[in-house]
């Protein structure tokens, strides 16, 4: 085969070389030095616009942002981790303040601590009329039942004005007659009389505890507890007092230095009872309770009380105060022998006769009187007190209720026996018993009806009329009467307001 030589061959074209129209460096340059003044401006223009924001910068945020990592680091190494929360504490029940009572001297913050207490009531007129049986309304704390009309109860109802006022008067002689550490002063309290005629009637020592018993039990059973009431502080003083005179091994109120102590510890633990239950104080539980206790065990065995403990010697008089001691605990849920109460019941029936007369340690025995002249003076056939001591009793325990046949009949006939020996206030005919009034007009206000109308009737002249009015004595009254030698004009007063308080203090406790 004939090879072809590539030198002899000639391609003949009409398009233009490649060199010819290929852009050249050169003319790449010419072109962008043509833009070249635009180009510069704009650079110019980014210059201006980066340095104005320099200048515009604050200097702060220029040193925090070269240091922000240094700071930050600092920080985390001065701040401690916290350490975790606590749990959630578990929601505690309400719980109200406890009266203070350690000291004498009640201080501004204690008396916040009292005064956080609902108190609605805080006048002297009465909110509640003498025939109104309220079991719902509570006093101080809520007591209801026996205690449900005692807040507010004196004044224009109850009893009416005289009787109110008297109370009020009665109320604030006492009040100022306490002495600073509580005590009522059985011999000693004209001391307080600084200025005018100091007042006479001192009682026998030996019963300041009974006698400071029944005053406190008279502010209480006008509405006033160690949390409320226009006489708080009168109250948290004779508690206190009388919570220093237990013998904390044995629970005694006081000594057992006279022949008739028990009367004492019975009246003051009756008094302790119902300020525990009024105030809704568990401070003073112990001592409510200590002194049940001993009562407990100063009763005679399989029977009641008298003056010694345990000597098989029993009377209705101091039964009765320890009935309604008794009574008092077991209503505001102290721990009180059943078994006791019953043998109280079982030993009013033994010495009640026929006539429905309650015999003193025997029946047909009338109330005791002192050696001498004492029963000369205040003859025992004046009056039925033992008779009201019995009848007054079986109601607090109980009895008397429209389906209670068993007692009814003896309970009217005590009533009518009663009614035949009224209240008269006469120095010659020794009539004035206020013991046997107190007990009377509890037991009669129970019965009501016309014994209670009759009665109540006679108890304004007997009681409210000799009430003393003058100077230092206004609101006291003469300790002229069966037992004023043996207490005294403090005695006398208490006892007597506690006897108007009848129409508030206690509701209807049978039905």
């Amino acid at each position: 085969m004939a090879q072809l030589d590539p030198t002899k061959i000639k391609v003949e074209s009409n398009a233009v070389p490649i060199w010819e129209t290929e852009t050249s460096f050169q003319d790449v340059m010419a072109e962008q030095l043509r833009h070249a003044p635009w180009l510069m401006l704009s650079i110019v223009l980014h210059v201006i616009v980066f340095g104005l924001l320099y200048v515009l910068m604050p200097a702060d945020n220029k040193n925090a942002a070269k240091n922000i990592t240094q700071v930050q680091m600092n920080e985390e190494q001065k701040v401690e981790e916290p350490p975790p929360p606590p749990p959630p504490e578990p929601k505690k029940e309400e719980t109200k303040e406890e009266p203070i009572i350690q000291d004498n001297e009640v201080t501004e913050q204690q008396n916040e601590a009292f005064d956080n207490v609902d108190n609605n009531v805080t006048s002297k007129e009465s909110a509640f009329d003498s025939n109104q049986w309220n079991s719902a309304v509570g006093l101080g704390g809520g007591a209801g039942g026996k205690y449900g009309g005692r807040r507010g109860g004196r004044g224009g109802g109850g009893g009416g004005k005289a009787q109110a006022k008297a109370i009020e008067a009665g109320l604030e002689w006492l009040k100022n007659h306490q002495d600073e550490d509580g005590k009522w002063d059985t011999d000693g309290f004209m001391k307080h009389d600084v200025n005018g005629e100091p007042c006479d009637g001192p009682g026998n020592p030996v019963h300041d505890v009974g006698v400071t018993g029944l005053a406190l039990l008279a502010f209480l059973g006008d509405g006033s507890t160690m949390r409320s009431g226009p006489y708080k502080e009168t109250v948290r003083k004779a508690v206190k007092w009388l919570r220093d005179q237990q013998d904390p091994n044995n629970g005694l109120f006081g000594t057992n230095a006279s022949h008739d102590f028990i009367y004492s510890h019975a009246i003051a633990a009756y008094a302790m009872c119902e300020a525990y239950g009024l105030s809704e104080s568990t401070t003073i539980k112990k001592n409510a309770q200590m002194g049940i206790n001993y009562l407990e065990s100063h009763r005679n065995p399989y029977s009641v009380w008298r003056y010694q403990p345990r000597d098989n010697d029993n009377d209705t008089s101091v039964t009765g105060w320890c009935i309604m001691a008794y009574e008092s605990a077991q209503f505001f849920k102290l721990d009180v022998s059943t078994a006791a109460l019953k043998l109280c019941e079982t030993w009013l029936d033994q010495v009640t006769d026929s006539t429905g007369r309650c015999g003193y340690t025997k029946a047909g025995e009338p109330s005791s009187r002192h050696p001498g002249d004492h029963g000369t003076r205040f003859p025992t056939e004046k009056g039925e007190a033992m008779t009201a001591v019995g009848l007054f009793c079986r109601y607090f325990m109980g009895q008397g209720g429209e389906k209670d046949d068993a007692h009814k009949a003896v309970m009217t006939a005590a009533a009518d026996l009663i009614l035949t020996k009224p209240p008269i206030w006469d120095t010659k005919a020794g009539t004035i018993d206020e013991y046997y009034w107190y007990y009377a007009t509890y037991a009669l206000f129970q019965k009501g009806g016309r014994h209670w109308t009759d009665w109540s009737k006679k108890l304004v002249d007997a009681v409210v009329k000799p009430q003393r009015s003058d100077g230092n004595f206004k609101g006291s009254w003469d300790p002229i009467g069966a037992w004023g030698e043996d207490g005294g004009r403090v005695y006398t007063t208490a006892i007597l307001v506690l006897t108007l308080e009848a129409y508030y203090r206690y509701t209807k406790l049978v039905r």
